[in-house]
Formats: structure tokens, sequence, C-alpha cells
């Protein structure tokens, strides 16, 4: 699913990296934790989060996470934007909740859970 296609199923405004609307991603994970996301997670992911801090930037730049979705209408910090810009991130905001959002994206086609295999 390309930024473009999320932009468009969660309603979302895009705050960051406008020129990437092609960028495909194939798998979500949405997380307020940033240890989940740093145990579970798998390439070329979506993370959709709550949390407006800039330790949500730094793990997604750690994880070569790409696209990071703000939900619940949660704007982040111009600090966070920076960080975003300086590591060629995408950062999207959307009024659905966590539940929703994934839901959305899951009805429109994004099938995988950004999880690795535990055993």
């Amino acid at each position: 699913m390309t930024v473009g296609k999320i932009v468009e199923v969660l309603e979302a405004t895009v705050v960051e990296g406008a020129g990437n609307m092609d960028l495909d991603v194939g798998a979500a994970c949405g997380a307020d934790l940033m240890s989940d996301v740093m145990a579970f997670v798998k390439d070329r992911v979506v993370l959709l989060t709550g949390l407006v801090n800039p330790q949500a930037i730094r793990t997604a730049d750690l994880l070569d996470i790409k696209v990071v979705v703000f939900v619940r209408g949660k704007s982040p910090s111009e600090e966070m934007v920076a960080m975003a810009r300086e590591n060629g991130m995408v950062l999207l905001r959307t009024k659905y909740s966590m539940f929703l959002a994934c839901g959305r994206l899951y009805e429109a086609g994004l099938r995988s859970g950004g999880i690795r295999d535990i055993d």
C-alpha cells in the first residue's frame, strides 16, 4: 500500500514528507509503547501511534520506519517534524482512533501486522 493510499483511507493530513506519497509499505503496527515496537516490528511498516514525543521519531528511525501516523487527531511538535525531515520520514495525522485507523487499513487491504514471527 502506498503512503498516498494510506492518506486517502485514513483521511489523513500530511505533516511532513508530502513528496513521498509513492513510498510503499507492506505492514502496519499500532502501538503507544515504543518497547513493543522495538520488539515486534519487521520491514516496510507504517507505525500508528498516539505517542507524540521525540521518542516515537527516534524509535522509528532506529527501526528504519519511514511512515508514522499519529492517531486521535494528535499533532507532532516542531522538534519531531524537524527530526522526521532530517531522517526522510513521512508524518501523518488522522482523526481516527488507533482501533479504527488499524481497521480501516486492514479493510483497505493492508493485511500484515508488522510483527516478526515469534518462536
